[in-house]
């Protein structure tokens, strides 16, 4: 669990983040959704340290990421995977290279220990038999999918992902989806989502933290979001004229 207490952060003297709270919890489907601009990137780089707020705490159970010295830091990011909007993989590696990056990095194992751990994540996001092949080899939801194997790797207790759909079509999304809930479900893991996908919002979103100018303006899950009075909320999940009947067949439904 991640628990965020009142963390402001500021830019030029501007607030971008005005005492935010919120949890963040174990083996869920944890999402940040909010407006370009709301504050919920910034929310993101601070939970993974990229960022450093004014004033709060960010508590990996119980250990506070603001206070910690190098080594504990060094520490708790052997505990972290990451996975970035682009995938970001070494376009130079084959994709067994890339997913035993972090192992070379962090672990002790030696060469065959790494490949069967490699092999293993590849297998797990279904894509045995890719070891060799190259990143410019492969489409874009297969480098998703080796992004992933990367980023549990190291069989993390906290999982980051930063818009994990961005470019790809409905299906893979859906795949893509689809796998992050079971793998985080299987593992038990704490998995933080920064989206704008509303179909992630209402197909996975177990935890959805609101971030509007700044503020956590509402907590929830992908139930409670078809009936909430917030109209930010609202506006901004049930933009799409689709989501908007689906809201209004679910809302008809519910009083009957």
């Amino acid at each position: 669990m991640i628990e965020v207490k009142d963390i402001e952060k500021s830019f030029d003297g501007v607030k971008v983040l005005k005492g935010v709270s919120a949890t963040f919890e174990t083996g869920k489907i944890n999402l940040i959704i909010g407006q370009s601009g709301s504050g919920k990137t910034v929310l993101m780089k601070s939970l993974v340290g990229l960022v450093r707020p004014e004033k709060g705490e960010i508590l990996y159970d119980g250990r506070d990421l603001m206070t910690m010295d190098r080594e504990r830091l060094r520490h708790l990011r052997t505990e972290i995977g990451m996975l970035f909007q682009g995938s970001a993989l070494f376009d130079s590696e084959t994709v067994l290279g890339n997913v035993e990056f972090p192992l070379m990095m962090y672990t002790r194992m030696t060469p065959a220990e790494r490949r069967k751990r490699a092999q293993f994540c590849l297998e797990r996001v279904g894509l045995k038999g890719a070891d060799e092949k190259f990143p410019s080899e492969i489409s874009g939801g297969m480098q998703k999918r080796v992004a992933i194997a990367r980023a549990i790797a190291l069989n993390p207790k906290y999982l980051f992902c930063d818009e994990p759909n961005s470019g790809l079509d409905p299906k893979t999304s859906i795949l893509i989806d689809e796998l992050l809930y079971d793998i985080t479900h299987e593992y038990g893991m704490t998995t933080v989502i920064n989206t704008h996908d509303m179909n992630s919002v209402l197909g996975i979103g177990e935890n959805i933290i609101f971030i509007n100018k700044g503020y956590r303006e509402w907590v929830g899950n992908k139930e409670l979001i078809y009936t909430t009075a917030n109209e930010a909320l609202t506006d901004f999940v049930f933009a799409n004229d689709l989501f908007q009947k689906v809201r209004a067949y679910v809302l008809e439904h519910a009083h009957k």
